[in-house]
């Protein structure tokens, strides 16, 4: 798949779907999008940064993904960052690390999730919560503010 279908293909897996704030979902897969483009990301990178949350939210199925005409690594990138239930932080950032170009894409994930303006929109609970959330994650991955 280019690019171009995979960014088609996930618009169209979250259509009509929103986010925390009530935004478009897909804002947020573009966004992620790219972040991984501007820290010089591959184009397997931005494939999965598109993907990223697809397997975990249900919008794609892991089996639609294992027999999708994607490269392995991107593939294995999605699977890297699809937190699983129940699994502890620990677990899921250990798979983020051991999977070569999955930082990048978490990474990217995380400057969005926790972008200020995304995150005023919460009430002060969520919001908390979330910035919380975030930093040990960043921790964990080793990821600078």
């Amino acid at each position: 798949m280019s690019l171009g279908e995979v960014e088609a293909l996930a618009r169209r897996a979250y259509a009509g779907q929103t986010d925390k704030a009530g935004r478009p979902y897909a804002e947020h897969l573009a966004a992620v999008a790219a972040g991984v483009r501007e820290r010089g990301g591959s184009e397997e990178q931005i494939a999965a940064a598109w993907l990223h949350d697809a397997v975990e939210d249900d919008a794609l199925s892991e089996a639609w993904l294992v027999g999708a005409a994607l490269s392995e690594a991107t593939k294995a990138m999605v699977l890297a960052v699809t937190k699983r239930v129940g699994e502890p932080v620990e677990e899921y950032t250990a798979r983020i690390l051991a999977t070569p170009g999955a930082l990048l894409i978490k990474e990217s994930d995380l400057a969005h999730n926790a972008d200020p303006a995304r995150l005023a929109v919460l009430d002060s609970a969520t919001r908390d919560r979330l910035t919380a959330k975030y930093a040990r994650v960043r921790a964990l991955l080793g990821i600078d503010g």
